[in-house]
């Protein structure tokens, strides 16, 4: 896998968990652990995308 396709592989994630955040917030019995886990799976992948454009090529 490319540099290229990893990053916008880790772009769909993120914007994927974005997405499933959002439906667990607007749900009628939103689950706040869930929520909370989206969120750090979200914050990882956002940590990896800054290291990898750091990364000199």
């Amino acid at each position: 896998m490319s540099l290229h396709d990893r990053i916008e592989s880790l772009k769909a994630k993120h914007a994927d968990l974005e997405s499933a955040i959002e439906s667990q917030i607007r749900s009628t019995s939103p689950d706040t652990a869930r929520i909370n886990d989206l969120k750090r799976k979200k914050l990882r992948i956002k940590d990896e995308l800054t290291r990898i454009s750091t990364v000199p090529h």
